[in-house]
Formats: structure tokens, sequence, C-alpha cells
């Protein structure tokens, strides 16, 4: 009997048919579109602190690479560790103190744009963009006897990037940059209150390095004009400091 039994019971559970797990229901639209939304703020605001950072055009300083309200990418991650800011860099740096003006370092009046400004899907203002001329220890002269800007004794041939017509500067100077700090000049050298403008102030017209955002490596808009940004070739033969 005992047998016969187990013999029945065997087939008995031989022939269930497995059990499906209940389908999750899916998550409704509304709750899909929050999470989504939340992930693609965080993300955003990782990118903007790690990584890119887009920024407006201030001033007509760097015409005719930038003009007035072009908007621009910052690389954050160029200056990540040992690495610093090269001479011919463009780069985006904080108001090293009573650069700008009101009307330049003015921000978004509006909470919406001011939130995308945060968490960077705005481009942000009260920034200057100049480009590096010297770096810690150069000599940094203006000007030789043909009228040229020069780096430890080499003259820096900038008909690339300097408006047509343009001296590279009104302004005479001999300056020495400190370490750890930078020599800045926009491109646009008659409109353009950079380094030489501040020599007579605080911090002679160096900027710190720690103020530095990041490198410019893209012009995004208009998009008739959108370039990837390159370092000028005339910066590569300037020799070190001694």
């Amino acid at each position: 009997m005992t047998n016969v039994g187990e013999a029945v019971g065997s087939s008995d559970r031989s022939g269930d048919e497995p059990v499906e797990a209940p389908k999750k229901k899916p998550m409704p639209l509304w709750q899909e579109t929050i999470l989504l939304l939340a992930l693609a703020l965080i993300l955003a605001i990782v990118i903007k602190s790690l990584f890119v950072q887009a920024f407006y055009i201030p001033s007509p300083s760097m015409e005719p690479q930038f003009v007035k309200n072009d908007r621009i990418l910052v690389q954050k991650v160029s200056y990540w560790g040992s690495a610093t800011p090269s001479r011919g860099d463009i780069v985006v740096f904080e108001d090293p103190g009573n650069w700008l003006d009101a009307a330049e370092s003015s921000t978004p009046h509006s909470p919406v744009t001011r939130l995308m400004e945060k968490v960077g899907l705005y481009p942000t203002g009260g920034h200057l963009v100049k480009r590096v001329i010297g770096t810690g220890g150069d000599r940094v002269v203006c000007c030789d006897t043909k009228g040229r800007v020069t780096v430890n004794g080499v003259a820096l041939n900038e008909k690339s990037y300097l408006p047509t017509g343009t001296a590279p500067s009104q302004t005479k100077f001999d300056v020495t940059v400190p370490k750890n700090h930078l020599w800045m000049m926009g491109d646009n050298r008659g409109f353009s209150y950079d380094s030489r403008g501040h020599m007579g102030g605080p911090g002679g017209g160096y900027v710190d390095q720690d103020l530095v955002v990041g490198k410019v490596f893209a012009l995004i808009w208009p998009a008739k004009r959108a370039e990837i940004i390159h370092r000028p070739k005339t910066f590569e033969d300037i020799p070190d400091a001694r």
C-alpha cells in the first residue's frame, strides 16, 4: 500500500505545471517621466562639475575668434592633476578682483534660467575669457624692435588670431610672471582690459592658476561658426623659462 501511494503521489507532482511569478505592473508614465528627468538632472550636474561647462562671451575682447554673446564650451579635465594652462590656451577664469564691470558680471534674473545655469544647461556668465601669453617664470615683454610681444626672448607671430591691422599692444610692459600665475591678454588688444590694464593693481595684473575654470575647446553658437579651438603654432617655439 505504501509503495502504491508513493507512486501515485510521485505521478501527481510530475504532472504539476510550473507556477509563473506574478508580472510587475509597468511604472506609470508620470513616474517614469519624473525619474528620467531626475537622472538627466543628476547627469547634467556631474558633467558640469567635472567635465564640460557652457559659457558665453561677455565682451568683444576676443574678436575675431569670439564675438560678444557667442556660446563656448570649456573643458575642465584639461587641467586635472598636475596639468596646468599652457601658453596660447584660451581659458575661462574667475574675476581676480574688479576686472569685470557690472554688465559683464551680471547673472540671469529668471529663476528658471538661474536653475538651468547651475546645472550646466544654460551658459554661465560672470567670468573672463582671455588667452594665456605667459606662465609662471616667463618673461613677457612688449615690444621688440619690430613691435612684437616676446616670451622668454622669442617673438610671437600673432597674425593668425589678432584682428587684421591690430598692433600686438599699445601698452609697453616688461614682466616676469610669478610661479603658479598667468599673464593674460585678449586677442582684440585695443578693446581688452586684461593683465596690461591691471599692472598697477594689487595683483600686478597676474592671474592665479587656481582661478582658471578650464580651457575653451569649442565654439558652439552661432552654429554657422561652430569650430574646435586649437592652440596657435607660434607658442610651440617658446622655450621654458630659465
